[in-house]
């Protein structure tokens, strides 16, 4: 028997009744409010470049950012050349690579160009040493200039897999820009449309060659398109799926525009208050406004299916508001508190880019509650809602069988769902954290596609820069710092994933050999001091602008970079590679002449803040759960209730997490506050399912009817917010950029595996565990079903 309960809670406060009785004042008052916060949107900024996710602090950065002061920096932005026919030594494609290189060296902020053409190649002149271009201007491209041509390209340590593949099938045009970085943004899309524009051109005149871009340039772009196309398709898609679920599920058009009132206002009201914040819009909190649009349904769902049930029993719409605001305003607080209280988490995170998405959503939240709470009984009591006569037994049915079924086989569900818990949660170590920057883009996207391609035909677009340092001015060229340098140059190309190794001791063993009439056996490196220095500003004098040193020696000339090209690796993978550089100079630097070896990279720096960020969420977890437990105990006055809640709020998450493990196994930057995330959100069903329960239990009904009344009153609109939930995080699945989707994806199931658990598992638990009897202390009214 399903009772009717009133009286749970006080008299209404004045501001209710103001609200309900003085709309157009009130609507007035919260308007003027939501102006004030939405001048705010002028004053955004939008970031597409990967600094963003790292901080000021972060120490990979900060080696990085010493390793491009000291040398010449490395954002780039890659041309392959790939000619139909598969070989680029042709008269033809070398033309184009020589015009091509020309014309790069009009983009914006460069300061190199470096290509197959330009290539500085060096060969004894009687005894002189001659340096110029590999194919110099105007001369005369025959089949024996060609074959030379690609002898050398091909053989070079320092063009095979850079410039030109092995096979000779794909040349790299690669441009190298200092962006002055007033407006990286802007400066990173001006970089990469004029080298579009400029590829224009070359296509229409070459049909037969394929052109990619590549390099961090193209990397940053990628970033910034994927945020444009999230905003453009993303959040026009969630409002539409989130208009057609309520439209259906709700059955009223008036409550369908209260609602969208509501959410259009809290997510206007938070992307107003992050520009007053002086907070940036960029990949990640592109989906802000996805997010709060799916998160504010919830609350307004509960409060509308409250008043629409009492009026459907016969109350006059203004009392179905109270009443509703009454029975539901405690619940949508502590839901929306945890939910807060879940992203707030998300600033333990190494991550900027995530912490900021915490509190822009953890404050989206909170203004959702606040209007639903505020606007949205407003707007139902100035909009002439109706009900139909449809009875609340018959709109409830379906439930209300529910109810029976768990009841009656409430001992074998408990088991059964207990050992699904424990059965997703042995899956869990399944997963492995893996962050490959290249992946994070999927692979529809031009760039992941470009970055296949790229790996498949000469190398991967991962890099390392490895300095190592003499310790002294002029201590690049001592012989004894210069064998270390090369016989780990020598490792590092019998590393299985290392694709190229750019060093100086290449070029000193080259300029060695020229200086001796080209003889082979003299490639090695110089045996004094004295040659090396001779040799190295010889070198230099003879370079043409542009195409100095200072990529690879500082001016002190106390420090080499050793560049190192890989595969493109998943983070775990990195930081091994990483890890065995380390030991290779603590096991080879007996003589003490490397003072010091820095690494870092944009590849490195992803590979760490992803198990960085993991160690941190996994401190974060408990203490969440810890404070929401807390929070429910307080708000149900109940340390039981708040006990048994536990558990139906980690199972989503340990269920999801299992089921990600025999999925995908991959644990990325953005699935690491998964859990945190979605801890806060999957509360709501276990907060409104126990606060309709506990009220049927303080009433003196047992465990059994106490159940199914919290079904009755409460579990259509579990139910509808949960396919909202669903609906709009399953949209995040559609981002191009895969930290959103597989964040949507994670995030989609383990809200699914919720409404199951709390359907299920928390029911049985309580019937199970809950048994003793309880005083009435709630006035009971006529049943609602007999």
């Amino acid at each position: 028997m399903h009772q009717h309960y009133k009286g749970r809670l006080s008299q209404p406060d004045v501001w209710l009744q103001h609200l309900v009785h003085a709309p157009i004042i009130s609507l007035c008052v919260v308007a003027i409010l939501l102006i004030s916060a939405a001048i705010g949107i002028k004053d955004l900024q939008f970031r597409g470049d990967y600094n963003i996710f790292f901080d000021k602090g972060n120490a990979q950065l900060q080696s990085f950012e010493r390793i491009q002061a000291e040398f010449a920096k490395t954002d780039n932005l890659a041309i392959l050349v790939a000619p139909d026919d598969g070989n680029i030594f042709t008269a033809k494609t070398l033309t184009l690579i020589q015009e091509l290189t020309e014309a790069a060296w009009q983009t914006p902020y460069s300061s190199r160009v470096d290509s197959l053409t330009n290539y500085q190649h060096t060969q004894a002149q009687e005894d002189d040493l001659a340096v110029h271009d590999l194919v110099p201007r105007g001369s005369r491209l025959d089949t024996n200039a060609i074959d030379e041509i690609r002898q050398i390209a091909i053989n070079a340590p320092e063009t095979r897999n850079a410039i030109v593949s092995q096979k000779g099938d794909l040349a790299v045009v690669n441009i190298t820009v200092q962006l002055p970085e007033k407006d990286k943004t802007a400066e990173i899309a001006e970089v990469y449309q004029f080298v579009t524009q400029m590829l224009t051109k070359f296509k229409a005149e070459h049909t037969d060659v394929h052109f990619y871009r590549a390099g961090l340039v193209a990397m940053n772009y990628a970033l910034i398109q994927s945020a444009q196309q999230d905003i453009t398709h993303l959040v026009p898609g969630m409002f539409l799926v989130i208009l057609a679920v309520l439209v259906i599920l709700l059955r009223s058009a008036l409550s369908v525009f209260a609602t969208l009132i509501c959410i259009i206002s809290a997510v206007v009201s938070t992307v107003g208050l992050a520009g007053w914040l002086g907070l940036s819009i960029n990949v990640a909190t592109v989906n802000i406004p996805t997010l709060i649009l799916t998160l504010s349904v919830a609350d307004c769902v509960h409060i509308i299916a409250t008043m629409r049930h009492q009026m459907q029993l016969g109350q006059r719409k203004s009392a179905a508001i109270m009443h509703s605001m009454k029975m539901d305003v405690m619940p949508v607080i502590i839901t929306s508190v945890t939910t807060a209280v879940g992203f707030f988490m998300m600033n333990m995170s190494d991550s900027p880019v995530l912490r900021t998405f915490g509190n822009l959503a953890a404050i989206g939240v909170l203004i959702a509650c606040l209007l639903s709470l505020v606007l949205l009984p407003v707007l139902l009591q100035l909009l002439p809602i109706k009900v139909g006569s449809k009875t609340t037994a018959q709109s409830t049915f379906a439930i209300d069988k529910i109810a029976d079924v768990i009841v009656k086989y409430r001992l074998s569900l408990l088991v059964t769902s207990t050992l699904v818990i424990i059965a997703g949660a042995a899956l869990i170590p399944l997963n492995t954290i893996n962050d490959d920057s290249v992946k994070y883009f999927n692979k529809g996207s031009d760039f992941r596609q470009v970055a296949d391609y790229m790996q498949e035909h000469i190398s991967g677009m991962g890099t390392i820069s490895v300095v190592v340092n003499s310790g002294q001015d002029q201590g690049i060229v001592d012989p004894q710092f210069l064998q270390t340098v090369d016989a780990f140059t020598a490792w590092l190309r019998t590393q299985p994933e290392v694709d190229h190794v750019s060093s100086l001791t290449d070029i000193l063993k080259r300029l060695n050999k020229n200086m001796h009439g080209d003889d082979d056996s003299y490639y090695h490196l110089p045996t004094s001091r004295e040659l090396s220095a001779q040799y190295l500003l010889m070198y230099e004098m003879s370079l043409p602008y542009g195409l100095d040193l200072n990529n690879q020696i500082n001016v002190a000339k106390s420090a080499i970079k050793v560049q190192v090209t890989t595969e493109n690796l998943g983070s775990h993978d990195f930081i091994n590679l990483e890890d065995r550089i380390n030991l290779w100079f603590e096991q080879h630097n007996s003589g003490g002449k490397v003072h010091d070896v820095t690494q870092s990279s944009p590849s490195l720096m992803f590979a760490h803040i992803g198990s960085k960020n993991m160690r941190s969420m996994l401190i974060s977890l408990p203490i969440s759960l810890i404070m929401i437990s807390g929070l429910l105990a307080l708000a149900l006055r109940s340390l039981k209730l708040g006990l048994y809640s536990i558990i139906p709020n980690m199972a989503p998450a340990l269920i999801g997490f299992g089921l990600w493990g025999v999925i995908s196994g991959e644990i990325n930057l953005a699935l690491s506050v998964v859990a945190s995330l979605t801890l806060g959100i999957v509360v709501d069903d276990c907060v409104h399912f126990l606060t309709k329960y506990q009220m049927a239990r303080q009433q003196g009904q047992s465990a059994e009817d106490a159940v199914r009344y919290a079904f009755h009153s409460v579990g259509r609109a579990l139910w509808v917010t949960s396919v909202v939930l669903i609906a709009g995080f399953y949209v995040l699945t559609l981002s191009t950029f895969r930290l959103n989707s597989d964040m949507g994806t994670l995030s989609t199931l383990i809200i699914f595996l919720a409404l199951v658990i709390d359907f299920i598992f928390l029911p049985s638990c309580l019937m199970f565990f809950d048994k003793k009897s309880v005083a009435s202390t709630v006035d009971v009214a006529k049943p609602l079903r007999k």
